[in-house]
């Protein structure tokens, strides 16, 4: 069986701690070049590489969610270019780094985790295969919106999982709401893909 993971990657904007700040903004950009630049054959190399990058960052943070964060954005982002059953591991790893995150600071980000953990779990496959389920994404995604309800990435992962389930008007107001997300500071090049993203999405649904 074939199962493809759509990846997540958020354009976040990150409050100012030293040292840290950097180190996450700099996996942020590396995952933006990567995800929206390079060609999809070269993806999952790449990701492989800036995933032990951000492994080491998250062990310097420790006690921090950030790094966390964006160390499960980059391993679902790999396993979302491995593709196929191999890809599971990664998808588990990504989960575990994203619950570590909420049991720090469940706010952290905007939220973040909470997206991008939903995000997993309307995607990875179900039991027995593993350990995907509509019932906690949607419980996740809502928690997400609840705490960022304009956010780009809160309201395209929720379009996103409403167009999928077969609520398409739910699904384009939430995408709408995301086009309409203010630009962050510092991440053009995110927030110029995830846009192109949520305009071929609502573009499908026409």
């Amino acid at each position: 069986m074939k199962w493809t993971l759509l990846v997540i990657g958020l354009a976040l904007s990150f409050p100012t701690f030293a040292g840290l700040d950097d180190e996450v903004r700099a996996l942020q950009n590396e995952w933006a070049d990567i995800k929206y630049r390079k060609p999809a054959a070269e993806q999952e190399k790449l990701f492989a590489t800036l995933a032990r990058s951000a492994d080491a960052v998250r062990a310097r943070h420790a006690g921090r969610a950030e790094p966390q964060i964006w160390y499960g954005i980059i391993i679902a982002s790999y396993a979302g270019a491995r593709g196929g059953l191999g890809a599971l591991s990664l998808a588990k790893d990504a989960k575990h780094a994203f619950e570590q995150a909420l049991e720090i600071d469940p706010k952290a980000l905007d939220g973040s985790a909470y997206t991008s953990l939903g995000s997993l779990y309307y995607q990875v496959p179900g039991w027995p295969i593993g350990f995907g389920s509509d019932d906690k994404a949607r419980e996740l995604l809502e928690k997400a919106l609840a705490i960022n309800p304009d956010g780009i990435d809160s309201n395209y992962f929720y379009g996103d999982f409403l167009y999928r389930k077969g609520d398409r008007d739910g699904a384009r107001r939430a995408l709408t709401r995301a086009l309409k997300a203010p630009p962050r500071p510092e991440r053009a090049l995110a927030d110029d893909g995830r846009r192109k993203e949520i305009e071929a999405l609502l573009a499908s649904m026409r």
